[in-house]
């Protein structure tokens, strides 16, 4: 036990991936989770990928998305893999040229998304036993990861696998209660609403009004605008208002450099500040078809669970993911679910006469340090536990039984 290499943690997520190893609290590498493929000319209708000595010849993460002549894939769509063959390749350059690792020397921790299928398990069986020959592998639910790392803020005797994750990245936006470890899969819910919603919604309103932005940097300005202006106001109307009454004091300026000219650019970053993230509990600013606050939202999923696990639910509301990241998040969302909540039981007072005073539910939202990389610290912490090694499918069992084993994972026990 004491010789053993630490495990490989690989959270791959459809916008970025996170790769490093057990026991570190920040993932060694986050890129984008794109690979650049040559592809030949068409052949029958088809394109094709490259053969032979060019099937070494691909680039991942950012490398990729700089690469010229080359055709930039994204194998993960929604948090689901769509393309396994350009996932094994992506796998491949991730762990021989950026961690540097012997696959065959270290235990695997991969991570999925809730309602992953069991045959996409198999899949990741596959390639990790059969291509990689990996000793031993286990994959852990994102949710499950992102409440173990959410321990990290509170005092360690109250330690629980129940709660709601709010799990936001650039791609997708999911809300999972977890009871005792294992995911209530009839109640999640997504939102069509994200990181890269947020980016395309600050993106359209500096378009509008900004001319000096140079076209081919406006999505990149709209990034970096996001990351380090944006915040959640408390109240929208009032928001207006301070920033009509006062714009120099609210105002902040973006220094931007052109690609081509290298000439200087300023940008005024006004009402996108609080506009942006402003589409999470104000969805129709952004998408037509979706109306629901993430507040709103909340409160249905944790009302869709079984009714002795609702309180737990509420009590332990968790934020992972980039996406969640934005100042007062996590207070607008106690609070609006607060006030849901309360209502519902004053009504339920009422309809009883008075005779029923219902005891009042506790509302918690929890934000804490590791939120950005919830999922792979979770993981990194639970696969530095004795217990992660009794757990894992090993390649024994895997060559005497299949992929079939990968199907359940079983929760840990000593993690709470």
């Amino acid at each position: 036990m004491a010789g053993r290499l630490p495990a490989v943690v690989i959270d791959n997520g459809t916008g970025y991936s996170k790769i490093g190893y057990a026991g570190n609290t920040e993932p060694q590498f986050i890129m984008p989770s794109a690979i650049a493929v040559k592809e030949m000319a068409k052949v029958g209708g088809k394109r094709r990928a490259a053969k032979g000595l060019d099937d070494l010849d691909f680039y991942i993460g950012d490398e990729a998305l700089e690469a010229s002549n080359y055709a930039v894939k994204w194998p993960i769509r929604h948090g689901i893999v769509d393309d396994w063959d350009l996932m094994e390749r992506f796998w491949e350059q991730a762990i021989f040229k950026y961690l540097r690792a012997e696959p065959e020397d270290h235990y695997f921790l991969l991570t999925e998304p809730p309602l992953n299928t069991p045959e996409n398990r198999e899949y990741t069986a596959e390639i990790m036993f059969e291509t990689f020959s990996v000793p031993g592998l286990y994959i852990a639910v994102q949710a499950v990861l992102a409440l173990a790392a959410s321990w990290t803020s509170r005092q360690v005797g109250d330690r629980t696998l129940t709660g709601t994750v709010i799990d936001s990245g650039d791609g997708v936006t999911h809300i999972i209660p977890v009871a005792e470890g294992y995911v209530i899969g009839s109640c999640i819910k997504h939102i069509p609403i994200a990181g890269r919603d947020i980016t395309f919604f600050i993106q359209q309103l500096l378009r509008e009004r900004e001319s000096n932005i140079p076209p081919e940097q406006s999505l990149e300005t709209a990034k970096a605008i996001k990351e380090r202006f944006c915040y959640v106001c408390p109240d929208i109307v009032k928001e207006f208002n301070k920033y009509d009454n006062d714009f120099t004091k609210w105002v902040k300026q973006y220094e931007g450099v052109h690609s081509i000219t290298r000439k200087k650019f300023s940008v005024d970053v006004g009402y996108e500040r609080f506009l942006g993230p402003e589409i999470f509990f104000h969805p129709e600013f952004a998408n037509p078809d979706f109306m629901t606050p993430i507040s709103e939202t909340l409160d249905n999923v944790i009302q869709n669970c079984p009714i002795d696990v609702r309180r737990g639910l509420y009590k332990n509301i968790v934020l992972s993911g980039g996406s969640t990241m934005f100042r007062d998040f996590g207070k607008k969302i106690q609070r609006d679910v607060r006030r849901l909540v309360d209502a519902r039981l004053r009504l339920s007072e009422e309809l009883s006469g008075g005779r029923l005073k219902p005891k009042p539910v506790e509302v918690q939202v929890i934000s804490h340090q590791m939120q950005r990389y919830a999922v792979w610290f979770g993981g990194s912490m639970l696969a530095c536990t004795p217990e992660f090694y009794q757990v894992c499918h090993t390649k024994a069992d895997y060559d005497e039984y299949g992929p079939s084993i990968c199907r359940h994972n079983p929760v840990f026990g000593a993690m709470v």
